[in-house]
């Protein structure tokens, strides 16, 4: 099922479902960062462990949770369970979000320092809607 891109079709409460908990995988730090080391490399859980520095029986079970919800798959190998992204969709999705969270500080955004595109100036958020809107002065 496809709920379409454009917006003009419902999504289906199935859908919008699964899609929070999609979101509610993506709500802690350790996974987010788990999933950000994966976007290109596939990793055993002691590397994994390392990159987050946090013990591998916490880190095996952030990747217990982020396989049930289908956003990595497991590799074995010998004694080893090697971990990586689902699909292209789950690493465009830790991307964007990443990347969106950089837009929040006041620098240009890490992606944004080499790639030569100037990213949006946003309105500073210190002026009250209502001076905007009126173009409030002092007299």
């Amino acid at each position: 099922m496809h709920a379409g891109n454009g917006g003009s079709e419902d999504l289906p409460i199935e859908q919008a479902e699964l899609a929070v908990e999609v979101f509610r995988m993506l709500s802690d730090t350790t996974r987010v960062r788990l999933l950000w080391a994966l976007i290109d490399q596939e990793l055993a859980v002691n590397e994994l462990a390392t990159r987050v520095g946090k013990p591998a029986p916490s880190v095996s079970q952030h990747l217990a949770k982020l396989r049930m919800a289908r956003l990595v798959r497991t590799r074995p190998k010998g004694t080893q369970v090697f971990y990586r992204l689902e699909n292209e969709h789950v690493a465009r999705l830790v991307r964007d979000g990443v990347y969106n969270a950089e837009h929040a500080g006041p620098e240009i955004p890490r992606h944004h320092v080499d790639d030569g595109v100037a990213p949006l100036v946003s309105v500073p958020r210190s002026r009250s809607s209502s001076q905007r809107s009126t173009g409030s002065r002092t007299s």
